[in-house]
């Protein structure tokens, strides 16, 4: 005996127990989508909406009339959005309007006793199949979206949409769509054009879904508030399930524990699978809106082992908290970085398609150049989850700074990657769309090329910015010694937490000295407090490490110490912007008023 038959049969006997008699497809039916019978015709999918309104039993609060035919509207559209996402189309089959109506109007009905859609609100049969501009697809949808508005939903919109400010900016973009793409003479009918981006966004754009509660909430009114009644006739459907319960129970107690060993089996393959697909949509979603002319690839997982000797230890020139990056060799020659990410979780999806996208997005000589990605699902080793960028033969700034064996920078090397820092950041603060901030500038994130043209790595906590936004509230992230005042005490991220760290590395650079220094147990000492002290005592030059090859004037390195210094000022305001950062270190600072704050 199947599991399957074993599952049926237990419904089968506890819905016969309960006095209804169903079919096996009926069985099959409500075990694999949780429908009824009567909606065998309808292919909108009601119960997970039955389920989540509820939860909110309340006593009925509608204001007027409006307010409760709104909710109607929206619930529709709510469901119908499930549809777009498991069968890719914003359209129903003509021919099962009919019962599609008399699916919701019955499930309007018991939540809201006596309450008829079409005599109160208007609604008939044709309104539930109508579309908006005979948009049928997601694709012809897409097609009348500019790519830039599909990135900015994507951007926004694949999020929990928990938090009010994360919900209001993404209901604001799905708005504008509808306003300025989405009108023309068949824009008339009750289900409109201003419904299909919301409906688009939950099931195409979000990870999470249109049955997400917090999504429902945001993108379709629906919530655990939402005012509702409780039939009488609920009681019967609560007899009907406790029936199947009890049913469900002896079914699952007469199947054999091998059979259920190996249903659970299979079970646990499709979720896997299912994961992975989850995981792949995620990255597509944050590629599918970049520029076609972007040469990333999806690399194989076996080309990435052969690459890199199976991630051979020799090959292995970076550690972190996300995982190692290794050297390796394509087959063209060319030598690449491997970034292997180790966390398996479905944070772990988010931060690595996040990344991904980051990179991908952005184009400037001082920023790190993606070449592809890679993931796959491993027999026992798990998720595989890969970014391949170009090689950088010089290693780090750290290493050249902090390393042992290597040889100390000399003056115009480190006005190079002091100049090239500066202007990465600068592109990401004012030249990318919308604004990008780090938040995790330090030195081990430069990576140096041949020639030592710095480039900026590492974009796993990096936040997108919108025009407008003064500041983020976010966690806490970074690296001790390099986090800004304000960011580490207030969790206020802005640009200008960037610039504080951006201060920190020159200082870095400058004096050979580490942000941070454990001096004994319990003690540290921070380098701003240090150069700070010098800088008070009109002794800017003592912070110049000793020693440095190819020294320039005295006068050119104090004003280099300067900038750094007003960089890590702890007042935010205080900090001058990457743009005057870059013309500082570009032209003399003394010809401005910067040498003389001190």
């Amino acid at each position: 005996m199947s599991p399957l038959f074993s599952i049926c049969y237990a419904l089968l006997l506890g819905l016969a127990i309960s006095g209804f008699t169903f079919s096996s497809a009926d069985c099959y039916k409500i075990l694999h989508t949780g429908r009824r019978p009567f909606e065998d015709l309808c292919p909108l999918n009601f119960y997970f909406l039955r389920k989540l309104i509820a939860q909110g039993a309340l006593e009925p609060t509608f204001p007027d009339m409006q307010t409760k035919c709104h909710y109607i509207l929206q619930g529709i559209r709510l469901v119908r959005s499930e549809y777009l996402r498991t069968d890719s189309s914003f359209l129903l089959p003509p021919n099962v309007s009919k019962e599609c109506w008399q699916s919701y109007r019955s499930l309007v009905g018991e939540f809201l006793d006596g309450f008829d859609i079409q005599t109160a609100c208007g609604y008939h049969p044709e309104w539930i199949s109508r579309g908006c501009l005979n948009i049928k697809s997601q694709a012809e949808f897409e097609s009348l979206i500019p790519v830039s508005k599909l990135q900015e939903i994507g951007r926004y919109c694949n999020q929990s949409l928990v938090s009010s400010s994360a919900c209001e900016l993404c209901s604001k973009i799905l708005s504008s769509l509808g306003d300025s793409y989405l009108h023309g003479p068949d824009n008339g009918n009750v289900s409109d054009c201003t419904g299909y981006p919301f409906m688009y966004a939950a099931a195409v754009v979000s990870e999470l879904g249109p049955t997400d509660k917090t999504t429902a909430k945001c993108l379709f009114s629906f919530s655990l508030e939402l005012p509702l009644m409780q039939p009488s006739n609920i009681k019967r459907h609560t007899l009907v399930l406790s029936g199947a319960l009890a049913g469900c129970l002896l079914g699952f107690f007469g199947a054999s524990s091998a059979v259920l060993f190996l249903w659970l089996r299979r079970k646990k393959s499709e979720r896997e699978k299912k994961n992975i697909s989850k995981d792949e949509t995620g990255i597509i979603m944050g590629l599918g809106s970049i520029n076609g002319s972007t040469s990333f690839v999806k690399f194989e997982y076996e080309d990435v082992k052969k690459a890199t000797m199976n991630f051979y230890r020799e090959n292995l020139i970076g550690k972190g908290g996300y995982g190692n990056v290794y050297k390796g060799i394509l087959p063209d020659g060319s030598q690449v970085a491997f970034k292997r990410f180790k966390n398996c979780s479905a944070a772990g999806v988010a931060t690595f398609a996040h990344e991904v996208e980051v990179i991908a997005s952005v184009r400037h000589v001082n920023l790190v150049s993606l070449r592809g990605y890679c993931t796959k699902m491993v027999p026992l080793e798990g998720h595989q989850r890969i970014i391949v960028c170009d090689f950088m033969p010089n290693g780090s700034l750290y290493d050249h700074l902090f390393g042992s064996e290597m040889k100390k920078l000399s003056w115009p090397i480190r006005q190079k990657i002091a100049l090239g820092t500066a202007r990465g950041l600068a592109y990401l603060h004012y030249g990318a769309q919308p604004a990008i901030i780090h938040r995790d500038i330090k030195a081990s994130n430069i990576l140096l090329e041949k020639m030592f043209e710095p480039k900026l790595a590492d974009f796993g906590l990096a936040r997108y910015n919108a025009e407008g936004t003064t500041h983020l509230n976010t966690r806490v992230a970074g690296t001790l010694g390099y986090v800004a005042p304000e960011y580490a005490m207030y969790g206020m991220l802005t640009e200008r937490s960037d610039v504080y760290s951006f201060g920190v590395v020159l200082l870095e650079l400058l004096s050979g000295k580490k942000a941070l220094e454990i001096e004994e147990v319990g003690k540290t000492s921070l380098l701003t407090d240090w150069a700070w002290s010098l800088m008070q005592k009109g002794r800017a030059v003592d912070v110049i490490e000793e020693g440095m090859p190819e020294c320039e004037s005295r006068q050119l390195m104090e004003q280099h110490v300067v900038v750094a210094v007003l960089c890590c000022h702890p007042i935010l305001h205080a900090r001058p912007t990457m743009d005057q950062v870059v013309k500082m270190l570009e032209t003399d600072p003394c010809n401005s008023s910067v040498c003389h704050l001190f």
